[in-house]
């Protein structure tokens, strides 16, 4: 709800209801102000033709008994006639009196009562005398109440109508823009697939966005697609030369078997088989990425293939003065490649031994949590910088500190091809010191 309240049509929809509240107040204030205005003319219009038609009279008598006849018919809650004869003598419904607080009209009734409410009265000395007639502002004063009421029901059903379409159109943009944002996530995760599936009710202005992320997916995977297609491509046209020089130098090694060219050889050989490895690796990482060995994939004793790479690899570690533990279940099945699996829980295990350094301490880790399988390498050695973390699955790509040990910069990457095969994801966490590399695989 605070990303819908804090989304743009949501926040549009307000902003309209704001003009259109603030435009409707403005106009109903006019009207009501020019409505009063009009009022308030009209009742003066209608006092002075009322003393227009007294002063047609003859004398004072005569304007006394027309006063008199007029008022005994009317309503002085509405019409005040009033004249105040040459002798003194009052003629009408009522009287107007003064005090301390102002002009006030008394009902000539029994108990002479003053008037509630509020007149506009017009006054005029007619043969001697003084003739008053007063008009009620009652239908004046009435003009608010109905135009607040006008106001209440013009603006409360506009606000709610218009919230509510805005809350409607919030989650329908919201649900659209989850959808850009899934496949923005799933792009930066290395999904070169992911595309924004659009819908006939999107909104062009989407339409065009998710049109926009579509053709730079597009092109990131030809790119990405070319580049891995290349290092194939050199790995596969080097592996054949390199291997010849593999058996020219054994062969070299034959002749000179002693001495310095011996020497020689041997560390000429050494460098052959990295290379051997890197286009070996390369090609590994092609055929994984390539999907086709999905058709391949089986039930995996997991915990048992966990356990059998610790066992190789416990030498390693005791000659390292390393302690390497395995912690999993007695059996935890999951869908895939048996020896791609192998390798990555070889290459997980390698990394930890080669820069954990002398004294460390690694442990696996094969738990089973809700519906994933979850398994953890970790390790208390110098670790890696959290900023490193998204590159270090790069090919190639190895740290500043590792240069001088050995690897190719590919393990990761296998690993992370590997798992993208497996529907699994690779993630890291820091360990403080150490580094924990885990991996969630969907539960079979």
């Amino acid at each position: 709800m605070t990303r819908l309240w804090r989304s743009m049509p949501l926040r549009l929809a307000v902003l309209l209801v704001v003009l259109f509240g603030t435009v409707s107040l403005l106009s109903l204030a006019a009207s009501y102000a020019f409505t009063r205005s009009a009022f308030e003319q009209s009742i003066r219009d209608n006092l002075a033709q009322d003393l227009a038609g007294f002063r047609a009279a003859p004398s004072a008598r005569a304007v006394a008994l027309l006063v008199q006849a007029e008022s005994e018919n009317t309503d002085p809650g509405r019409l005040v006639i009033s004249y105040l004869s040459p002798t003194g003598r009052i003629f009408g419904n009522g009287a107007l009196a003064r005090d301390g607080e102002g002009f006030h009209i008394v009902s000539l009734e029994e108990g002479r009562a003053a008037l509630d409410g509020e007149y506009l009265a017009l006054s005029a000395r007619l043969y001697g005398g003084r003739l008053t007639v007063a008009r009620s502002r009652v239908e004046i004063e009435a003009l608010q109440p109905v135009f607040l009421n006008i106001l209440w029901i013009s603006l409360l059903p506009t606000v709610f109508i218009a919230l509510s379409g805005g809350l409607i159109l919030a989650r329908r943009s919201k649900r659209h823009v989850e959808v850009i944002r899934a496949a923005l996530e799933r792009l930066t995760g290395g999904d070169l697939a992911a595309r924004v599936e659009t819908g006939a009710r999107w909104s062009d202005d989407l339409m065009r966005i998710g049109g926009a992320i579509n053709d730079m997916a597009d092109a990131q995977e030809r790119s990405v697609l070319a580049l891995r297609q290349v290092s194939s491509d050199i790995a596969h046209d080097l592996k054949t030369p390199v291997q010849r020089v593999s058996l020219q130098l054994d062969a070299l090694a034959g002749v000179a078997p002693e001495g310095e060219a011996a020497e020689l050889v041997a560390q000429t050989r050494s460098e052959v088989d990295g290379i051997s490895g890197v286009f070996q690796s390369l090609l590994q990482l092609a055929q994984v990425e390539n999907g086709a060995l999905k058709s391949q994939f089986a039930p995996v004793d997991v915990a048992q293939l966990c356990r059998t790479m610790v066992e190789v690899y416990e030498p390693t570690a005791h000659g390292a003065g390393q302690s390497l533990t395995c912690d999993a279940p007695e059996t935890l099945f999951i869908s895939g490649e048996k020896n791609l699996l192998g390798q990555v829980v070889a290459n997980l295990l390698e990394n930890a031994l080669r820069h954990s350094g002398e004294g460390s301490d690694i442990s696996l880790v094969l738990r089973a949590v809700g519906q994933e399988v979850v398994l953890s390498i970790a390790d208390n050695g110098p670790g890696i910088p959290q900023e490193e973390w998204g590159r270090v699955t790069q090919r190639l790509y190895r740290l500043d500190r590792s240069r001088n040990t050995t690897g190719n910069g590919l393990g990761l990457s296998l690993v992370e091809g590997v798992a993208r095969l497996h529907d699994a994801v690779l993630g890291f966490e820091d360990a403080d010191p150490g580094l924990i590399v885990t991996l969630r695989f969907k539960a079979s």
